[in-house]
């Protein structure tokens, strides 16, 4: 077997690393970090570096399938007949409503190809600006606050300045979870200058923070509070660039004017720190002579989401710390490629080479390079104003790509109730078990990562060159081919006997076609190609035709995109956040990522080492709450926002303030009983950004006690597994599903019942799990209906089910890990003892390193024998390689007074 190495990127955050794909031409054996790639320099996440095991081929979606009723099952077609389908109810919808009466919802994860096929799919040819990204959901507060401060959405900075700052301001991001790699920069860069300065802004103390010189616990939705007070402190302490100010700015007088009541005692009152740290973050920037700021979801998924990010950027501007290296305010985006989709135009507001659809110039700019009488003149309907278009049966026909708003979108009762009416939806997907593609009428197969060609776009405006490793399976094809050959089909019928729009045959071609939009631009590209991009690597906007190579940072002239050149300070008063809490809904839930997860794990769900470090979703309240409510860790709440209510275990976690909770973000309806941690979260949007509050909603909490309980463990095929049993658990009042194990994945159920299931279900679920003959040892009460089932392989426990009690779940999940099934499991097996054996309490614990699969056990255990860190890297191989689980084993190393020496 001959193997070959495909440099392409990952597919996950907006780092924008480079991959080396080991492959022998039809299957990937490994991956490694590039070491030529810029963003990353050979780094991996723990999910970057397991991309190679993540999406299991068994989830994929390999053929197309339409149903030709809503009460009908999907059936698999062919693709003439699945596009022609298409094509035909989207001009259908087209001629009897209207254009408007259709929709796309495409997706941060595409390659920029494919958003541009789309792009113009729905404005050029079927003359609707409804096409929305899920970017609208992370990143679109960064685009209006970037182009009210600066005149246009251009991050000025780049990775490189994290190293050179002096002080680092990191707001509203758990970059060491969300951008692992880069806080492996900023750690190294920490060591190096011990003297650089780093503050972290966020309501938790997370992994992040605890690299921080100081950590700035503000009560959510206060930071518009906290940027004003620590400018007014700047004022008073005569910290302010009063040269830059008056030769590169306009609005001062005004913002002076408005922060001029943000005094520091009120300041710290409102966003509930002391005063002497707030005065020791002013005293930290003002000393500095390079600021940086880096920000993500905390700040952009609000109602205040773009004030938020221009009373930071206020800062910079009153700083006088742009365009300089280690300068400047710097949007870390969340997916590979947002940033893409905000340079083609993919957002409904949004045209094109960062042209705004409001504008008649921009329009008809773009009409007439696509070679189209006119574009559509109102913009289109963003992501939560779409879906309640589809609620209400304004939008007939909708198409959704890459992603999976069925989980991701808040106020998932009202999604899902739009996505079962709608008239005819298309979900364009890689696998086929996400939410989202239950409600599909018609499931068009997608290549998915290392399977498909084209750019994008990190962070740092670095677009780099994606390359295909190996074919996609099946029949799945490449998202711009499926958009172009729908496309076709459909100027047939809307425009027939016109020249194509669409005849582009490589996604080079598409490239090639968007790079003139961008010709004198502000991301002009006009000068980069596939062949530069292969022969010089990845290369930053802008980069126009004449260049060398691209450009590191943006406004070293200190010429901004604005009418005047000047930017501009945006005076606006801090807002309370819109839903607060009250004695009715006492607590506030902020949600947030996982260090092992990505977004709605239609991917990394496929991985059981994924779930090793948080197996399943539980909100995490402070110790104090929990005392409070008589609860203990692992016990069942019932939580109600002012939306909907979801069935949770608790945790109590002191990086929390009391009267706060927090939740992971990555649980749908796939793994979590009643649509998912989204079901709580609320709708409302900013105004300017339409990006919602995804951050903050008020909840309460009950003990909710199940008198039946149910645990499953079955290994084997995961997913056949999955799609057997999953919808045998849609009425429990509780019931979650995860992966485990490293070696032998298996998939485990924890579920929960007011009353217990007809023996009938119970014998159903048997039949489902393979234990009704062969090799099981079995125990029923009937009266206690309690019952117990294992199944033993050669010599190893391969299936369990535990029902009406089951309390011996852990003890029975160490046997199976350990493979042990002795003749002890067949004595507590056939006797009426629900608890374990005395003394057999399993000690596995979570994994604390998932890229050497070391337990959190195995870290407690070399501590106490008196290894430090390099010890415990080297001895145990945590740490060694992504570097993801330091910070936590610098915390066990600390709670036990040992040095953390590096």
């Amino acid at each position: 077997m001959t193997l070959h190495t495909t440099a392409s990127t990952c597919c996950y955050c907006g780092v924008g690393c480079g991959v080396l794909i080991e492959h022998d031409g039809q299957r990937i054996h490994n991956v490694q970090g590039d070491p030529q790639h810029p963003a990353n320099l050979g780094r991996l996440c723990s999910k970057g570096a397991n991309l190679h095991r993540s999406g299991d081929p068994a989830a994929r979606a390999l053929y197309p399938e339409l149903r030709l009723g809503k009460s009908l099952p999907r059936s698999r077609c062919d693709w003439d007949s699945a596009l022609q389908h298409a094509a035909q109810r989207f001009a259908d919808t087209v001629r009897e409503h209207g254009p408007d009466s259709v929709a796309f919802y495409v997706s941060g994860q595409l390659l920029s190809e494919d958003y541009y096929a789309f792009n113009k799919l729905a404005r050029a040819l079927i003359g609707t600006n409804n096409i929305d990204s899920n970017s609208r959901l992370c990143m679109s507060s960064a685009v209006v606050g970037y182009q009210r401060s600066l005149g246009s959405d251009t991050p000025p900075c780049n990775y490189e300045d994290i190293e050179l700052t002096d002080c680092l301001l990191i707001a509203g991001s758990n970059m060491a979870h969300a951008h692992p790699v880069l806080f492996r920069r900023l750690e190294a860069a920490k060591a190096r200058r011990p003297e650089m300065r780093i503050i972290v802004i966020d309501p938790r103390r997370t992994d992040t923070s605890s690299l921080a010189d100081l950590h700035l616990a503000i009560l959510p939705g206060t930071d518009v509070a906290l940027f004003h007070g620590i400018l007014h402190l700047l004022f008073w302490e005569d910290a302010l660039d009063q040269a830059f100010i008056a030769a590169h700015t306009e609005g001062f007088a005004e913002l002076k004017q408005l922060v001029r009541d943000y005094t520091p005692a009120a300041v710290a009152d409102i966003c509930g720190i002391s005063l002497d740290d707030l005065q020791h973050c002013a005293q930290l920037i003002a000393q500095a002579p390079r600021f940086l700021s880096l920000w993500c979801m905390g700040l952009n998924q609000s109602t205040a989401g773009t004030a938020k990010n221009n009373a930071l950027i206020n800062l910079h501007l009153a700083t006088g710390t742009l365009g300089r290296p280690g300068c400047g305010p710097f949007s870390l985006t969340g997916q590979p490629n947002a940033m893409g989709g905000r340079e083609t135009g993919s957002l409904a507001n949004l045209l094109p080479g960062h042209r705004q659809v409001a504008n008649p110039q921009d329009r008809a700019e773009v009409a007439d390079y696509w070679q189209v009488a006119q574009l559509p003149e109102q913009p289109g309907l963003t992501a939560i104003e779409l879906f309640e278009a589809v609620r209400q049966q304004r939008i007939k026909a909708l198409w959704i790509v890459c992603s999976n708003p069925a989980q991701s979108l808040p106020d998932q009762q009202k999604v899902h109730q739009a996505l079962a009416e709608c008239p005819f939806v298309i979900v364009q997907e890689a696998f086929a078990h996400t939410e989202t593609c239950a409600y599909a009428d018609l499931l068009l197969p997608a290549a998915s990562w290392a399977e498909k060609e084209g750019t994008v776009t990190n962070s740092e405006r670095r677009i780099s060159h994606v390359r295909a490793a190996i074919p996609a399976p099946g029949e799945a094809r490449a998202d711009w081919a499926i958009a172009c050959d729908v496309a076709r089909r459909l100027e047939n019928l809307l425009r027939p006997g016109q020249p194509s729009l669409f005849a582009f045959q490589q996604p080079e071609e598409l490239f090639n076609e968007y790079r003139g939009l961008t010709l004198g631009r502000d991301l002009d590209i006009g000068g980069l190609s596939y062949a530069l991009l292969d022969s010089q690597g990845p290369q930053q906007w802008p980069l126009p035709v004449g260049a060398r190579q691209g450009t590191p940072r943006l406004y070293e002239d200190l010429r901004f995109a604005t009418a005047s050149g000047r930017a501009r300070f945006i005076s606006e008063a801090y807002r309370a956040p819109c839903e607060q809490r009250d004695a009715r809904f006492p607590l506030l839930l902020n949600t947030g990522r996982l260090r092992d997860h990505w977004h709605g794990m239609s991917r990394t769900g496929t991985l059981a080492s994924a779930f090793g470090h948080v197996e399943q979703a539980c909100l995490s309240l402070h110790p104090d709450e929990l005392r409070r409510r008589q609860l203990k860790d692992g016990d069942l709440v019932k939580v109600r926002s002012r939306r909907a209510s979801l069935v949770l275990p608790v945790l109590g976690d002191t990086n929390l303030r009391p009267g706060q909770a927090w939740l992971p973000m990555h649980w749908g309806d796939r793994f979590l009983n009643g649509l998912g941690c989204n079901v709580l979260t609320q709708p409302a949007y900013d105004p300017l950004s339409k990006q919602p509050e995804l951050k903050l909603s008020a909840i309460q909490i009950s003990k909710l006690v199940l008198p039946w309980e149910l645990y499953v463990l079955v290994e084997g095929d995961i997913q056949a597994h999955f799609n057997a049993l999953r919808p045998l658990f849609d009425g429990f009042t509780y019931a979650s599903f995860n992966l485990t194990g490293h070696e032998r994945p298996a998939l485990q159920i924890n579920a929960g019942s007011l009353v217990a299931p007809q023996s009938e279900w119970l014998e159903q679920l048997d039949q489902r799990l393979q234990l009704q003959q062969g090799p099981v040892l079995a125990y029923d009460d009937p009266r206690r209906r309690v019952g117990k089932r294992v199944r033993i392989e050669q010599g190893r426990i391969h299936t369990i089910r535990l029902a009406g009690e089951t309390a011996a779940r852990h003890w029975l999940k160490g046997l199976w890990h350990s493979g042990e099934a002795d003749a002890q499991l067949r004595r507590w097996l056939l006797a009426p003892l629900s608890t374990p054996p005395g003394n057999t309490a399993c000690t596995l614990g979570k994994t604390l390193c998932s890229c050497r699969n070391v337990s959190e056990a195995a870290v407690i255990q070399g501590i106490a024998d008196g290894l430090k860190l390099p010890e415990l890297q080297e001895q145990l191989g945590c740490g060694s390689q992504c570097g993801s689980c330091v910070p936590e084993i610098k915390r066990l190393l600390a709670s036990q007074a040992l040095p953390v020496s590096a």
